[in-house]
């Protein structure tokens, strides 16, 4: 099955993957011809390094390509109000602490972490309404119990 994720998560990696393609792109080309002005290449670390950073551009520009190629996008309307789904802000209580996680593999708000739907966490809390209780076996093989407080988080400001 396809990793799914939210529209605007969609979105948010198909501007990295553009923004990889004509502006990062364009500053290693920059990069290198500056370092190519400077004369013998064969000894030239400047030179050395732009192609270097070339490769790891490329490198990631392909590994975004991949995961978009192989991402199920769903839209907000797919989940169940009131339960925690991918794109959910949701506020839990963990060993007596408040904290405020992000269901998707990563956020723009404040305080809050990301927890991917298919960690152990993620997982387990998909599905999941206010007041429920979950017990979750960690990597570490910890048994965490979580509650969550909060299904429709909204960050103030």
């Amino acid at each position: 099955m396809a990793k799914q994720i939210t529209r605007s998560e969609y979105e948010k990696l198909q501007k990295e993957l553009d923004y990889l393609k004509n502006q990062g792109r364009d500053e290693i080309a920059q990069k290198l011809q500056e370092a190519r002005s400077h004369g013998d290449l064969s000894e030239n670390a400047e030179y050395d390094e732009a192609r270097n950073d070339q490769a790891k551009l490329e490198e990631d520009i392909a590994q975004r390509e991949r995961e978009l190629d192989s991402v199920e996008v769903v839209e907000d309307n797919f989940f169940k109000k009131g339960t925690v789904h991918i794109g959910s802000t949701v506020v839990i209580e963990d060993d007596g602490e408040e904290v405020i996680c992000f269901i998707g593999s990563s956020t723009d708000i404040p305080g809050a972490i990301a927890v991917t739907d298919d960690s152990p966490v993620g997982s387990a809390l998909i599905g999941k309404k206010k007041g429920d209780k979950i017990k979750v076996l960690t990597p570490s093989g910890k048994t965490i119990t979580m509650k969550v407080l909060n299904t429709d988080y909204v960050a103030e400001g």
